[in-house]
């Protein structure tokens, strides 16, 4: 009796190693190329936004439509932070011969809002529907996916569902803007 429960058990390994394995392996290795160009599209991103000082619509779009063809979904966080120099001043109001340096932030709302405007009949390629940066100022890009991917599902499915994250694929990355082309 024990010979057969052993005999089951082996075929149950067996098919496990030979079928399950594999393809949660190829799951997983299709996750890791996702996120490869999910990185690649965000650095050419964010890096054209530093060179340029500008985000236009046609920009954004064939960003998101690059992280697109992985086949997940994302949500996309963008912050731009301004640069301000407020001068010191005395309780009198006599200048103190010092600046403190600020920052301003806006995000995905505010950023939207100007390149993709709600009632507006302008074409994409319209001078007022750019969102300009001023050299000195930092803009961040964060990618984190908001679906299951495939091979989440399957380390799901093989671990019982034990303390596996929605985000697989998460990617920040920015830097200060560089350069205003948009004279």
């Amino acid at each position: 009796m024990s010979n057969s429960v052993a005999k089951v058990f082996a075929a149950i390994i067996a098919i496990v190693l030979l079928l399950i394995w594999p393809v949660s392996s190829a799951l997983n290795k299709q996750d890791d190329i996702s996120e490869v160009v999910v990185l690649n599209s965000v650095t050419r991103f964010v890096d054209s936004v530093r060179d340029k000082g500008y985000i236009t619509p046609t920009m954004y779009k064939e960003f998101v439509d690059q992280i697109a063809l992985t086949g997940n979904t994302y949500d996309i966080q963008m912050v731009h932070r301004h640069k301000r120099y407020d001068p010191l001043y005395s309780d009198d109001g006599a200048f103190q011969d010092g600046f403190n340096v600020n920052y301003e932030e806006f995000f995905n709302a505010h950023i939207n809002e100007k390149i993709f405007p709600g009632n507006s009949s302008e074409p994409v390629d319209s001078p007022t529907r750019i969102y300009k940066l001023k050299t000195g100022d930092f803009f961040d890009v964060t990618v984190k996916n908001t679906n299951r991917t495939m091979g989440t599902l399957m380390n799901d499915f093989l671990t019982a569902g034990i303390n596996s994250p929605n985000e697989k694929i998460v990617i920040p990355y920015g830097g200060m803007v560089l350069n205003e082309d948009y004279y």
